[in-house]
């Protein structure tokens, strides 16, 4: 396999995650990643924890660690004071991103769309950061139909994005259908596909479900099949994910994102595969 690797991990909020990730975390890097990437909670909840995270991933396992940020609930001198801090604790990446307004909060933020935050990222740092966006293969749930989604990739890449990870899909069909799509509109920059380990069915069917991944129809009924047994859905679950991972490498994909949840032994699985 010649496409690279990165992995997300999520901030720990207690001392039992902190251990978890710094597992997952030491574990995976044998496998060399380009980067790690670190999430953030809806509105900013886990903000002040991403940017430790971020810091304990670059100085304590010497990765080059992506925070994401969004613009979602903060105003523009939040983000701002945010960009700065990422900036002198060394990061070099940036994952630019809307957010979701979690529910019963009522103030969108000063930017409304990622276009422009990447916008406000360029106009402000240059060159410093290399950003990185979203993609939806299969069509962000809220968008209107799948030109629209497009249209707002696009903006993206036109506004200063470097590179774009895709949401997680078991469709390889639907990945290089929206590669094709993107480049018929002009967008040459590298989009890579987000994979998602299979370790606990129940959960990433409720994953998908928030997000509008999907989840074929006889993925989810082999899954039925296996009921309670834990370890043959882990291994048909690697299994399933290596093969996709085989035909997006084949297909021409630039890397493999991975989203570990903080766990070291789904994604080594799969790549073990590879």
């Amino acid at each position: 396999m010649t496409a690279h690797v990165s992995f997300e991990f999520y901030p720990p909020k207690t001392d039992e995650q902190r251990t978890q990730l710094d597992r997952a975390a030491a574990r995976l890097k044998a496998h060399a990643p380009e980067y790690v990437s670190c999430t953030f909670g809806a509105g900013g909840s886990t903000l002040s924890y991403t940017s430790e995270t971020v810091r304990h991933l670059n100085q304590h396992h010497g990765f080059e660690a992506a925070p994401h940020l969004s613009c979602v609930g903060g105003n523009r001198e939040e983000i701002r004071e945010l960009l700065k801090l990422y900036r002198a604790i060394g990061c070099r990446r940036i994952v630019a991103l809307r957010g979701d307004l979690p529910s019963g909060m009522g103030f969108p933020g000063d930017l409304r769309y990622a276009a422009e935050l990447v916008q406000l990222i360029r106009a402000e740092h240059g060159d410093r950061f290399r950003i990185e966006v979203a993609a939806y293969p299969e069509t962000h749930p809220q968008a209107e139909d799948a030109l629209a989604d497009l249209r707002h990739f696009k903006a993206k890449v036109d506004a200063g994005a470097d590179a774009a990870i895709t949401q997680y899909f078991y469709n390889a069909d639907a990945y290089f259908r929206f590669v094709d799509d993107a480049r018929r509109l002009g967008v040459e920059v590298p989009i890579v596909p987000g994979i998602m380990p299979v370790s606990n069915f129940t959960q990433l069917r409720r994953f998908s479900e928030a997000c509008g991944a999907e989840i074929p129809r006889w993925i989810g009924k082999r899954m039925q099949a296996f009921g309670d047994d834990a370890e043959a859905i882990r291994e048909f679950g690697a299994d399933l994910v290596a093969g996709l991972c085989r035909r997006l490498v084949a297909g021409g994909a630039p890397g493999l994102h991975f989203y570990t949840l903080n766990l070291a032994r789904p994604t080594e699985a799969v790549l073990a595969r590879l």
